[in-house]
């Protein structure tokens, strides 16, 4: 049998473009909106089953105070999270707000559904090594948001620091190698290194994770070695 289901997206063509998928299997999707406010409201109005809420920065303040809103005012109704590729920091924010589950942007249709079918069974939705971070972040809190930037620079060698300006900077693999001196296979695992700690998947995703927590901003490149006295 269908979920009676909204979907409340950032992106307002992600949600129609769910919400027309979920419809062609059988899925009764009672609103689908990107509003810039009035999400909860929407939500509460609608009483569906299941609210899908999409949001692409989990980890920033304040995201999931609609879903608070939601579970507060609607205890019965479960909201399931889509979101990107996830820190912890996000996890635990969702589940801490109320949320049933966590489904990643790029899971296939099926993935949502199951999803859709634990949630409402009062089930949680989310892989379990996903739900492990959540629980690690919550009994073992990191750093204020103000202080992430700092918590990330921590996180990297030197190297790597200098690695994560030239990829900010939009440099390939080869002009990094060129720039440190190092072979392309050499800077190639650098930046896979940067990825891994950062907890993202792309170059691009390193980029704006470093703008916005203020990371570039502490990174200050070891100053040249003075040459010896004569």
């Amino acid at each position: 049998m269908g979920v009676r289901v909204v979907v409340v997206d950032e992106h307002r063509l992600l949600a129609e473009a769910l919400a027309s998928a979920l419809k062609l299997r059988g899925h009764r999707v009672l609103a689908a909106a990107a509003p810039a406010s009035g999400a909860a409201e929407l939500v509460i109005s609608r009483a569906p089953e299941v609210c899908l809420f999409g949001t692409a920065s989990p980890a920033e303040p304040g995201v999931f105070e609609p879903v608070t809103r939601i579970r507060r005012e609607r205890p019965q109704l479960a909201v399931v999270v889509l979101g990107p590729v996830p820190s912890p920091r996000g996890i635990a924010a969702a589940f801490a707000a109320g949320a049933s589950g966590y489904v990643r942007h790029d899971e296939r249709i099926e993935g949502v559904e199951r999803a859709l079918a634990k949630a409402r069974a009062g089930e949680v939705a989310i892989a379990p090594q996903l739900l492990q971070g959540a629980f690690a972040e919550l009994l073992n809190p990191a750093a204020q948001p103000d202080d992430e930037g700092s918590r990330l620079l921590r996180l990297l060698t030197p190297r790597e620091v200098e690695v994560l300006v030239r990829v900010a900077e939009g440099e390939d693999t080869r002009l990094i190698a060129a720039g440190m001196e190092i072979a392309p296979s050499t800077a190639r695992t650098h930046v896979q290194r940067v990825l891994m700690k950062l907890g993202v998947g792309s170059r691009l995703e390193a980029a704006a994770l470093a703008a916005r927590t203020g990371l570039l901003d502490r990174a200050v490149p070891e100053p040249p070695s003075e040459a010896p006295a004569v």
